[in-house]
């Protein structure tokens, strides 16, 4: 009997750690992928939903970030073509935070840590400044994504960074109760990352019950 029990805990001991598991993020989505409520994701480089993928983020899941400033700053960028699927609910949001957060020990002048999310669409847009020509169909590139990241090296493509088009209706997606924390870094003078970006998101999209506490920018 006590064989028994003990191989019982050790089973549910195993299965406690096994919901606990912090899964490092490093490599871009190229693939239709679900993150689960089950684990912590960990963003450690600036990281791509690439065309064609979907990222589905399950209700309750927590991803955190590594911290880092300038363009050492990790981020979850959707590009245009890729979607995300973040349906959280009143009773089991969907956090993106700091690995510094443990739930208690951060306050509202704790900003910065880390990027944040950046959705990019389809969608008409009207930012044509003096360094961008007009062209049909107008498109511009987000702030907040560098040309190389600091943290692994990589060279990032032109086109991860683009936004804007023609069509109004185009769907990045869902974001549903969603909890942004403690991001904003800012890349350089006049250059930042938002909680929430968004260029040419269409209105093919939800986006309702967003919070964003502690932001830099």
């Amino acid at each position: 009997m006590k064989k028994i029990l003990a191989t019982y805990l050790l089973s549910l001991l195993g299965f406690f750690n096994l919901r606990a598991a912090d899964i490092d993020v490093t490599a871009d989505i190229s693939a239709d992928t679900t993150w689960s409520a089950s684990n912590t994701y960990i963003l450690k480089d600036y990281i791509f939903v690439e065309p064609g993928a979907t990222l589905t983020i399950e209700a309750g899941t927590t991803i955190k970030a590594d911290v880092g400033t300038a363009d050492s700053a990790p981020a979850l960028i959707v590009t245009q073509g890729a979607k995300i699927n973040a349906a959280g609910t009143m009773a089991n949001p969907i956090i993106f935070t700091s690995v510094s957060d443990t739930g208690s020990n951060l306050g509202k002048d704790d900003k910065g840590l880390w990027g944040g999310l950046i959705i990019l669409g389809n969608a008409p847009i009207n930012s044509n400044g003096s360094s961008n020509a007009d062209n049909s169909p107008l498109t511009n590139t987000i702030e907040g994504v560098p040309t190389t990241s600091g943290i692994s090296g990589r060279s990032i493509s032109a086109s991860y960074s683009l936004y804007g088009g023609t069509d109004a209706a185009d769907d990045s997606g869902v974001l549903q109760y969603v909890s942004i924390r403690h991001g904003g870094a800012e890349i350089g003078s006049g250059n930042e990352i938002n909680g929430l970006t968004l260029g040419g998101v269409g209105n093919g999209t939800t986006i309702d019950h967003i919070e964003i506490f502690a932001n830099k920018d």
